[in-house]
């Protein structure tokens, strides 16, 4: 599960002991090195899925960690991107991350995704990976907050992978480290607030909608499809309102499910 420059069992123990923030500045130097890190093939797709709906000027990576979103998100916006996180050490990460030459400049802001500390000053809003960070009751806030902080008619986009079926063992590994957590938190403090079966895209859906969002359902590219004919992942594309749709026509560029 972890090559030779990933974390220790007990570097692993002392994170899971700490809370989310500092357990994430405990993690970061080696963050890169673990299972946690959005796969490229993940980003790739969305990159390429994202690219017919742009060009874009300004993106934000929500909940950047070390940045392999943000690096993804500067391949698809011209003028600037910002990524926020609330773990310095994630971000120090980051900022030493080896970069391409070329593309628009990035800025590394501390922040917390409940309380982002912009305006209207974005067309693309991504998030990768961050979710099960969040309890179901705090995604109306959230979902406000990245509303806020879209200009009329920009995106927040993220991939929702398919939930295992019970039959499958990634179902019970998953629902064992839920199970585990809430354990943990019963029992500790301060808690550590991650469930990876939390984040179910009914209720995402829902919530967005009442954020004011328009919500299409995209197919996440390269991932095929199961054996009922759903596909394996999927890509959620929340648009706010922009002139047009406010006067009731509709919106050019939306992705097709």
């Amino acid at each position: 599960m972890f090559g030779p420059e990933g974390p220790t069992l007990r570097e692993l123990a002392v994170q899971a002991l700490s809370s989310v923030e500092h357990g994430y500045d405990l993690l970061a130097p080696k963050f890169d090195h673990t299972p946690f890190r959005t796969s490229d093939r993940v980003l790739d797709a969305t990159a390429r899925a994202l690219a017919p709906l742009g060009p874009f000027a300004d993106g934000l990576d929500l909940c950047c960690g070390t940045g392999a979103g943000t690096e993804m998100l500067a391949g698809l916006c011209r003028h600037s991107v910002t990524g926020v996180d609330f773990s310095a050490g994630m971000l120090d990460a980051a900022r030493h991350r080896p970069r391409p030459a070329g593309g628009p400049g990035i800025a590394w802001v501390r922040g917390d995704a409940r309380a982002l500390p912009f305006t209207a000053a974005f067309d693309l809003v991504v998030s990768f990976g961050a979710f099960g960070h969040f309890l179901p009751r705090e995604l109306p806030g959230l979902f406000t907050q990245v509303h806020s902080v879209l200009r009329p008619g920009g995106r927040f986009v993220f991939p929702v992978p398919a939930p295992p079926r019970p039959t499958r063992r990634d179902f019970w590994l998953l629902s064992g480290f839920d199970a585990v957590m809430r354990v943990r938190n019963a029992l500790w403090r301060p808690p550590f607030v991650m469930y990876y079966r939390v984040f179910r895209l009914g209720t995402v859906t829902r919530e967005l909608t009442r954020a004011g969002f328009t919500v299409e359902l995209g197919v996440l590219p390269g991932f095929g499809r199961r054996a009922d004919g759903s596909p394996r992942a999927r890509l959620v594309v929340a648009r706010k309102a922009d002139a047009r749709q406010a006067a009731g026509q509709p919106a050019a560029g939306d992705v097709n499910s």
